[in-house]
């Protein structure tokens, strides 16, 4: 199964792709990781990533489509993938298209989490990361045994630049302006299907296996 997850920031895509990942057991490749990773490790490619980063700009189509291209051609994404936060834009989802035309396979399905900007937001500015093992809670929903400590490793939590309030207002708008001909795009191929990123994680989750077994993906 290939899987495309769009929707905007605080959507619950990251979480529904390790819950399908684990369960189809196929590699979820989320591009925001793969250009924290670049940042932490203090890469020439993560120094450009932290001057968008830091501004709350989406970063450039050139930087994000190399790395992601490089990570499809690895062994573990041949039985599939599914994509976490790629394509963001028209030209990205063209270039992507064109990429798996060349290693002759196609995406499944594009599932669009149509998200409230009040729920991107309480989910974002809430969350937690962890200096040292990169692990995520919530405040609310999954907050940590002892205040801004982890439970795994014992580093301190931090607030990433990206979740703060006024930068999630400001990656809202970015992506709400940037994606809309992106819909349109995967609306008029007819893989594109919608649902709610408000619902509860395992409500949702539900849902995608449901309609993942009524189109014949999975076995019922």
């Amino acid at each position: 199964m290939r899987l495309v997850l769009l929707g905007p920031p605080g959507a619950g895509k990251g979480t529904q792709a390790k819950l399908l990942s684990e369960k189809f057991n196929i590699p979820h490749i989320s591009t925001g990781d793969m250009l924290r990773d670049e940042v932490r490790e203090k890469t020439e490619l993560g120094h450009k990533v932290a001057e968008f980063v830091k501004i709350g700009e989406l970063v450039p189509d050139d930087i994000v489509i190399k790395v992601v291209i490089h990570r499809l051609s690895k062994p573990d994404a041949k039985a599939g993938f599914i994509l976490d936060g790629f394509p963001r834009t028209l030209k990205q989802a063209e270039e992507l298209n064109k990429a798996l035309r060349e290693l002759n396979i196609s995406i499944d399905r594009v599932i669009y989490f149509q998200t409230t900007p009040e729920v991107s937001i309480k989910r974002l500015s809430g969350r937690r990361v962890c200096e040292g093992c990169g692990v995520n809670f919530h405040l609310i929903n999954m907050p940590p045994k002892h205040e801004g400590i982890c439970d795994f490793c014992g580093k301190e939590l931090f607030l990433r630049e990206d979740d703060k309030e006024e930068t999630v207002k400001k990656r809202l708008e970015i992506y709400r302006k940037e994606t809309v001909s992106l819909i349109d795009y995967y609306k008029n191929n007819g893989s594109l299907r919608e649902v709610s990123g408000d619902l509860e994680a395992n409500k949702l989750n539900s849902q995608l296996l449901k309609m993942f077994a009524e189109e014949k993906l999975i076995a019922k």
